[in-house]
């Protein structure tokens, strides 16, 4: 299973990329789709919403379980991932391609609280 050095991450698997305008891109790890299994359902932030660090702002449904996917950073959502919702069978063939949303920091100094690459990969 890899793990993108190029990214960050939370303890709750949750994959983090930081884009060149300061807007951050979320998904969830390849760790996370395969505990999940099949995913057959995404149901994602609305745009405009603002959120906390740790809240739950998502939630991704596979034919095992269902599961929260939390805000990394507080701030405001900013884009969700309508062809991910369309096609959530996606994720399981590339979780890291397939991100479900963008948030703008309220606050860049919470991301100095996100997991790099190897500090993921000890968690696992």
């Amino acid at each position: 299973m890899s793990t993108p050095s190029n990214l960050k991450y939370t303890a709750s698997h949750e994959w983090i990329k930081q884009e060149a305008d300061g807007t951050l891109t979320i998904g969830i790890t390849d760790h996370a789709q395969e505990a999940l299994g099949d995913i057959v359902f995404l149901e994602l932030p609305g745009v405009g919403r603002s959120v906390k660090v740790g809240e739950a702002c998502a939630v991704v449904e596979s034919v095992k379980a269902a599961s929260d996917i939390y805000a990394p950073v507080s701030g405001e959502i900013i884009e969700a991932n309508q062809a991910a919702a369309d096609a959530p069978e996606n994720i399981n063939a590339d979780a890291w391609a397939n991100w479900l949303f963008r948030i703008k920091p309220a606050n860049p100094a919470e991301l100095d609280a996100l997991l790099d690459a190897d500090a993921y990969a000890a968690t696992l």
